[in-house]
């Protein structure tokens, strides 16, 4: 596996805690039922893993490391959630059966992998014969805000130099529906949503998580190590997103690439 290039400190679990099937998963809920066995690959804490359990019989939860399995299992006990399991193991090679589950998803992950067609490979090996493989990511280079500040262009190249250094691909939205024909797929159905903000309330949020995402976290930590940045440079990028964020006309939207993948 590749590094992890936004870690886990709180600034990070702030964002990903938000996360729910609602925001994050639209697109795959329609085909979800009771009775199904669900693999959800990059769970994370797991708020979107519990709200997929509600949907379906049986969850399995993989990561990569126990100190973010512990977090997918704080929070199915958190939300009660008793018909889950939540294992560590790499999505380049499950221990896990083939043909043994009905959904297998993926939120965020495979921009982040070393090897995401081998990836998408393992998630249909494990995918029963006409189950469902959904995967969703960002698309970096997509991401648009108004109004500019030149720190907010200088925080995506900086973003895009880490991610690519620890080897992901920050593009990945755009790479989904490629990926998953090179992994042998035939039966794709590519798409795409986003996220917006755009009120006080949600500028203030996001505005303010990436900001301490660029003094507070692993990669801050990378940039500096690696000299891409000053700590005094980074600390003028977060105030670019908190002047971002107090301005009555931001607005950010976040472009996300989908493919439903049938087994």
């Amino acid at each position: 596996m590749n590094t992890y290039t936004h870690g886990h400190a709180e600034a990070v679990l702030r964002s990903h805690r938000w996360r729910t099937a609602a925001n994050s998963a639209a697109y795959l809920l329609p085909h979800l039922q009771d009775g199904q066995r669900l693999l959800d690959v990059g769970s994370g804490p797991g708020t979107i893993t519990a709200d997929l359990a509600r949907r379906v019989a049986e969850v399995v939860a993989v990561e990569v490391t126990e100190e973010a399995a512990d977090l997918t299992r704080a929070e199915l006990e958190r939300q009660g959630i008793t018909h889950a399991t939540v294992v560590v193991g790499d999505v380049h090679a499950l221990d896990l059966a083939d043909d043994s589950f009905d959904v297998v998803h993926a939120h965020q992950v495979l921009q982040h992998v070393a090897d995401p067609v081998g990836a998408l490979r393992e998630m249909l090996r494990v995918t029963r014969p006409g189950g469902l493989v959904a995967a969703r990511d960002s698309d970096y280079g997509h991401f648009s805000w108004h109004p500019a500040p030149a720190g907010l262009d200088r925080w995506l190249e900086l973003y895009d130099a880490a991610a690519r250094a620890n080897g992901g691909e920050p593009h990945a939205g755009r790479m989904l529906l490629a990926w998953a024909h090179a992994a042998g797929a035939t039966d794709v159905v590519a798409g795409s949503s986003t996220w917006c903000f755009a009120d006080a309330e949600d500028r203030a949020w996001w505005g303010s998580l990436w900001a301490d995402r660029l003094t507070s976290t692993a990669l801050a930590r990378q940039l500096v190590d690696e000299g891409r940045a000053t700590p005094d440079e980074l600390h003028d990028i977060a105030a670019a997103w908190r002047g971002w964020a107090a301005h009555p006309d931001g607005w950010f939207s976040v472009l996300h690439g989908e493919v439903l993948v049938r087994a």
